[in-house]
């Protein structure tokens, strides 16, 4: 994508991808939620909401990179990534 907004705010079926995300994730009734952020990470932290944790990922080194990023915050816990 060349674009200068994150990926996970561009829209799909008339919202912000990470808008459904959090929603399907709302859904299930998880003990948390947590958000990994790299790319204009005040943009994302701002469409998003006080319930969320967030883990930032710098350098922004892929989606495996992201989520070694998250390990210690996640430990085991279920990860969906639906950005790509």
């Amino acid at each position: 994508m060349k674009s200068s907004l994150p990926k996970v705010l561009h829209p799909v079926g008339g919202r912000p991808m990470l808008e459904s995300v959090l929603m399907a994730a709302r859904s299930l009734d998880p003990a948390s939620i947590t958000v990994i952020v790299g790319y204009k990470a005040e943009l994302v932290k701002a469409r998003a909401d006080l319930n969320v944790r967030y883990v930032v990922q710098e350098p922004q080194l892929g989606t495996a990179h992201a989520l070694l990023q998250a390990e210690e915050v996640l430990g085991n816990q279920v990860i969906i990534n639906n950005t790509t």
